[in-house]
């Protein structure tokens, strides 16, 4: 199986690609879609979408895995990042892709086995569970590759209780 892991960010969208199954995966890619704060916001929104139908073309995974959202203080925040949210989802379901979100604090659970984990100790890991000679670089696209790495875990779940029902 082929993942697409996505952080979303108004101005760090994280993406990295991977490979293979809860025992083992292996990385295919990682990088960053970049925004300027200088940007209208709907243009934010287009550069996101544009450069993740790039990475979707050229790395063709079948399954998209995007961090929800998560309570922030600041409220204007919290809705822009929904706004992105929605630009990836859309961006996902247009390619045919099928969806899968997660909870910030289950990634760190699965990843790092700690629900408040540090960034630094996010990239530890996946630097580790990819076998790869560095930790990834931004902190973003790290983030990413933990969350495709968390669907490997429990995408088999999904699909059972889904069967169940």
């Amino acid at each position: 199986m082929r993942i697409l892991g996505v952080d979303p960010g108004s101005e760090t969208t994280g993406w990295g690609v991977v490979e293979g199954d809860a025992r083992r995966s292996r990385l295919i890619e990682y990088g960053v879609v970049r925004s300027s704060v200088r940007e209208r916001f709907p243009a934010r929104l287009l550069n996101i979408s544009v450069g993740l139908e790039k990475v979707i073309e050229r790395f063709a995974p079948e399954v998209c895995a995007v961090e929800e959202a998560f309570f922030a203080v600041n409220v204007k925040t919290a809705l822009k990042l929904g706004q992105v949210r929605g630009a990836i989802l859309l961006t996902a379901e247009r390619a045919g892709l099928e969806i899968a979100e997660y909870s910030p604090r289950l990634v760190k659970q699965t990843v790092v086995g700690y629900g408040a984990a540090e960034k630094h100790q996010v990239q530890e890991m996946v630097r580790l569970l990819l076998g790869l000679n560095s930790a990834p670089q931004p902190h973003d696209a790290a983030d990413a590759l933990a969350i495709a790495i968390c669907h490997f875990h429990h995408a088999g779940i999904g699909k059972k209780l889904r069967a169940a029902r």
